[in-house]
């Protein structure tokens, strides 16, 4: 049965809220782990936690496809899910260093509700990625609202003090090879290859023996064939006088990728008739043979007819294929493959919301990102973006929904526009938006530089879990700066007695 912790105290172990920290460490794991102690101390924080970690439940027989929490698989508890979770973007570290940490760190083994002794339990690194690849983003996003409301809790003068939010977008990159088509075309070939070889041994099927083979012989003419630095070889012919041609001319590139593409196709055909292979199991290879087969056009297209190839028809990655070719026109970064993901931050520093942006700009998200952000926290009073955001349609959807937008227009300003970018509050606001770069940076150091999960549910899974993180890091930032100044405090009140 799994729980969202076990409420049972074991001999040796220590209740959460009594873990003392070091407040004089600079590190992240205890400013990370106070705001998880935070969120386990005070119960109008820690029951609604829970009530959505409750919901966090692995794959079963269930009417809804997932396994019931009294009869369901035992496994890592909600609470440790989300205490390694956090520590895997805070950290910004891979499932090897959570392993360790997970298994050896004695403060954080004390988090998960481990004794210091008499308890030998060790997690498994499978262990570690299917659990923690079980949040969903909304759970995420659900649990974020209560993580912001907990830390305005701590800085906010009043529960009624309005809010000054700042919007922009950045990129995060997935975890993909810069793309060329001879790549690209590789990779979809040596998949279909791999994969047709690996169902056909399941099936008992012969094909497919030598397929290490055939994927020595599809590298040489697709990644190992270079352009001669020698003049092409003349050889003798029967013409009068000795006269000489060229060597036969190569054949195409993709000549034998397209063999084996098809062969693929005809192995496909057999696993589905003769092996009775169902077509889910089969479509993976369907995949790869469609990427190859668009490669193979895109370059025939592109050598033979002389055409540009639409960008809306690329495919940057054949693993990763929501990558998308962005130039933002950052000095010294030409081009960043990923996705852009837009963020909302107040004025104390806690991320209220965030969108991932599939094939969409920052002008086509300005008034959905504040109306969803207002639906969260209705206390949002204003809110400044950056020339990016700009349209006419933006303006005056802004206007609607927010009380003072703050959103410079391109371009040359009539008497009106200039009238209201020149009012103080609109310069005040204006000048304080640079901030968010900050939480950008923040985030990109904490996790968000390059995606290390696969698939577009990943992607939007690592960045959720990523923002969680990153308020709970300031909340603990914030109640380790109190503690040690109210320890310094005691001491100095202290040395004052014994001089006294």
């Amino acid at each position: 049965m799994r729980n969202v912790i076990d409420p049972q105290l074991k001999l040796g172990e220590e209740d959460i809220a009594a873990i003392a920290l070091d407040l004089r460490s600079r590190d992240d794991i205890p400013q990370l782990l106070r705001g998880l102690q935070h969120i386990y101390t005070l119960p109008q924080l820690r029951e609604p936690v829970f009530a959505i970690l409750a919901e966090v439940r692995p794959p079963g027989g269930g009417e809804d496809g997932k396994a019931r929490p009294e009869t369901g698989r035992p496994g890592l508890s909600q609470w440790a899910i989300l205490v390694l979770g956090v520590l895997r973007l805070g950290l910004n570290a891979d499932y090897d260093r959570i392993l360790e940490l997970a298994n050896q760190h004695t403060t954080l083994r004390k988090m998960l509700g481990h004794a210091d002794w008499a308890d030998d339990t060790t997690y498994s690194l499978q262990t570690l990625k299917d659990n923690l690849s079980l949040f969903t983003p909304e759970l995420l996003e659900r649990i974020n609202q209560a993580v912001v409301d907990a830390g305005h809790a701590l800085v906010k003068s009043s529960p009624d003090e309005p809010l000054a939010v700042r919007c922009d977008s950045f990129v995060v990159e997935t975890h993909v090879h810069y793309p060329t088509d001879i790549n690209l075309l590789y990779d979809a070939v040596r998949k279909a290859i791999e994969t047709s070889a690996g169902l056909c041994e399941d099936a008992g099927l012969s094909d497919w023996r030598q397929s290490a083979y055939n994927v020595r012989c599809l590298k040489k003419p697709i990644g190992g064939r270079k352009p001669s630095s020698t003049p092409p070889r003349r050889i003798r012919t029967n013409e009068p006088h000795g006269v000489s041609r060229s060597k036969r001319p190569m054949p195409p590139i993709w000549s034998w990728p397209a063999a084996l593409l098809m062969r693929a196709r005809e192995t496909r055909l057999r696993l589905h008739l003769i092996a009775a292979l169902p077509n889910v199991l089969l479509k993976p290879l369907d995949a790869f043979i469609a990427h190859g087969e668009r490669q193979i056009d895109q370059i025939r297209r592109r050598v033979l007819g002389g055409q540009t190839i639409p960008h809306a028809e690329k495919v940057f990655s054949i693993f990763q294929p929501h990558t998308e070719w962005i130039s933002k026109g950052k000095a010294g970064v030409p081009v960043e493959l990923g996705l852009r993901v837009a963020i909302v931050e107040d004025q104390h520093g806690f991320i209220l919301h965030h969108r991932v942006m599939v094939r969409i700009t920052d002008d086509q998200v300005a008034v959905p990102l504040v109306e969803e952000t207002l639906e969260r926290f209705p206390t949002v009073a204003s809110a400044s973006m950056d020339k990016g955001f700009h349209s006419p349609a933006n303006q005056r959807g802004l206007a609607e929904v927010i009380d003072f937008p703050v959103l410079p227009k391109k371009g040359k300003c009539s008497a009106a526009e200039r009238a209201r970018e020149g009012d103080p509050r609109f310069i005040q606001l204006r000048r304080k938006h640079s901030a968010v770069e900050s939480a950008i940076n923040a985030l990109e150091v904490h996790g968000l530089d390059r995606c290390r999960d696969h698939g577009i549910d990943g992607f939007k899974r690592y960045v959720a879990l990523a923002v969680v993180a990153r308020n709970l890091q300031r909340i603990g930032a914030l109640l380790l700066a109190r503690e040690a100044e109210e320890a310094r405090r005691e001491r100095e009140r202290q040395r004052r007695r014994r001089a006294a």
